[in-house]
């Protein structure tokens, strides 16, 4: 195989006959490009030439389960994949449109040792790309990634006798029947559910009737142009319409999807978003009492209140601080054997015996329902004022060119770090312990915090702050962390701030 071209001219004969990829596709735990810009259909194909050889080289049985999202051109992505596959000598078993979560399903499911599952997320369209994994509940890390990036660039890909081709049926209704098994409502509950006309309308309505749910219906028509918004329950617009469709309809919470339905979003009774990590230690306090002693992980960006709250002490959890990322995260709950990992984006990892382990936003929602259903006489916004009250900052983004990033945060976590040894303090409050696992998380000994990390695929640095005692001390915080950050010239302007 030639090495794939960076960039090929569209409308020419050598766009439908050569392979061309832009490197930087290759992200650290998934590959994304905008199509047909950065990689046309031939070069989809050396990717899957290349996934292919990567399963050979690393000794996994030559059986992979396929699936695409619901997008107009995501279908031709995944027979260009799956030919590189077969090309490998790979047998694809294609399960047809699927969320990215039926797709890690399906590895139990048709016990197949490979996903590959080709879906733009929650990007708009124009964007396409594949989320694989190996080891299941596992999906590719950097590692694995810089591997793949290596075999593809350098025309490393090995075509192979063998490949085969299965189309496999009633993996969603498998897929539904998991999520329900036995669990029926025993309290009304109405749910607003919103899916941006995205894969999860083909899924969610569903599942809430068959718990027993009274369903509010939001953009739930199957429509790949996205008539009123891109599906991702990250962004405002989204969030805000469902605030509205609560409002107007009376719903007790609604419950949000994005494009390839491995994140949830979710928004109270009184209209207000509660984010993924203050919805994690709702969680978390609820599963804590049914499962005493439990590990949660939480990614670098959550509240601190997984380390600080009193009733998930009272019931013995333990809280560990991990990288951002759904791959790190996933490795990082299977490694510790945690009940649950949770990520500030809307991404949770609900392990055994909830879950397996990888993100699926239609588990979620479930538990969600049983969390409900556990607490018949509390509302959403009950529980969210249950928790410890604590001030925190959005997340804010200073320019940090991409090539200079990496070292500039190293800099500034030797900074912090020294300053953790000198005894200085940050926010007037004695520093209990630098965690850098992903840049430098800075404790604070009453349970605030201060973090500065590297964007994983922006050229910013990321920082957030947050105090249980007052928006003045999350000020005095960022105030003293933004004064190390600002020893580096290389620092530009935030996105926003407080």
């Amino acid at each position: 195989m030639s090495k794939p071209a960076s960039t090929v001219t569209p409308n020419t004969w050598e766009f439908l006959r050569d392979a061309m990829i832009t490197p930087t596709g290759f992200r650290e735990y998934d590959a994304r490009w905008k199509y047909p810009d950065d990689i046309n259909l031939p070069g989809i194909t050396a990717l899957g030439l290349g996934l292919g050889t990567q399963m050979h080289a690393r000794g996994i049985e030559p059986v992979i389960a396929v699936g695409n999202d619901y997008r107009d051109y995501s279908l031709s992505i995944k027979n260009a994949l799956m030919l590189g596959l077969m090309q490998a000598g790979i047998t694809v078993k294609d399960i047809g449109p699927a969320l990215s979560p039926m797709a890690y399903f399906a590895q139990f499911h048709l016990d197949a040792p490979a996903v590959a599952m080709v879906t733009a997320s929650h990007n708009p369209n124009g964007w396409t790309g594949v989320k694989m994994g190996f080891q299941r509940p596992l999906t590719h890390g950097p590692d694995e990634m810089a591997e793949l990036r290596d075999i593809v660039l350098n025309g490393r890909g090995e075509r192979r006798p063998g490949g085969a081709y299965e189309f496999v049926d009633g993996v969603r209704e498998a897929y539904l029947d998991d999520l329900v098994g036995d669990f029926k409502m025993t309290r009304k509950l109405k749910v607003v559910c919103a899916t941006g006309n995205g894969t999860a309308s083909a899924f969610a309505p569903e599942l809430f009737r068959r718990l027993g749910v009274e369903v509010v219906d939001s953009h739930n028509t199957l429509d790949y142009t996205f008539p009123h918004y891109n599906p991702n329950p990250e962004a405002m617009e989204m969030l805000h319409d469902m605030a509205d469709s609560v409002r107007a309809s009376g719903a007790d919470l609604a419950l949000g999807f994005d494009g390839d339905g491995d994140r949830c979003g979710v928004v109270d009774d009184e209209g207000e978003e509660i984010f993924a990590d203050k919805m994690g230690v709702i969680m978390a306090r609820d599963l804590a009492k049914l499962h005493p002693n439990s590990t949660f992980v939480a990614d670098v960006k959550s509240t601190g209140l997984f380390a600080s709250d009193p009733e998930l002490q009272k019931h013995g959890a333990k809280a560990d601080y991990w990288k951002t990322g759904h791959s790190h995260m996933k490795r990082r709950v299977k490694e510790l054997g945690a009940l649950a990992g949770f990520e500030k984006s809307g991404h949770y990892f609900l392990a055994e015996p909830i879950g397996r382990g990888y993100d699926c936003g239609m588990r979620v929602a479930v538990e969600i329902c049983k969390l409900m259903d556990r607490n018949p006489d509390k509302s959403m916004s009950d529980l969210r004022r249950a928790l410890p009250q604590t001030y925190s900052t959005p997340t804010m983004s200073p320019y940090a060119s991409d090539t200079e990033k990496y070292a500039i945060l190293d800099r500034i976590v030797q900074k912090l770090t020294a300053k953790a040894e000198a005894g200085d303090k940050i926010g007037g409050r004695a520093i209990a312990e630098v965690i850098t696992v992903n840049g430098a998380r800075v404790m604070l000994d009453n349970g605030g915090w201060g973090l500065v990390r590297a964007s994983s695929n922006t050229p910013n640095l990321v920082v957030v702050c947050e105090s249980p005692e007052s928006e003045a001390e999350m000020r005095a915080i960022f105030a003293d962390i933004d004064a190390v950050i600002r020893t580096e010239p290389g620092v530009g302007d935030y996105d926003q701030s407080i």
